[in-house]
């Protein structure tokens, strides 16, 4: 993982079948606003960021962010 652009390392099949759990949508790589890795929804009513921690993705509406 590069300090500059960190990514996260999810298979391809396992990226394909990740949802967000609160609306269903899919799920893309983003940064969050300290710097950390982030899974963020697709979801163009109810976009929703959730973090990765030590490279496990927390899919939890409870420790999701609004990306609004």
């Amino acid at each position: 993982m590069s300090d500059k652009n960190p990514t996260i390392g999810l298979e391809p099949w396992l990226r394909e079948i990740l949802r967000c759990p609160a609306t269903g949508a899919e799920l893309v790589d983003g940064v969050g606003p300290d710097g950390q890795p982030e899974l963020h929804s697709t979801d163009p009513e109810n976009p929703l960021a959730y973090p990765v921690r030590d490279g496990i993705p927390v899919l939890l509406a409870d420790e999701a962010r609004s990306l609004r």
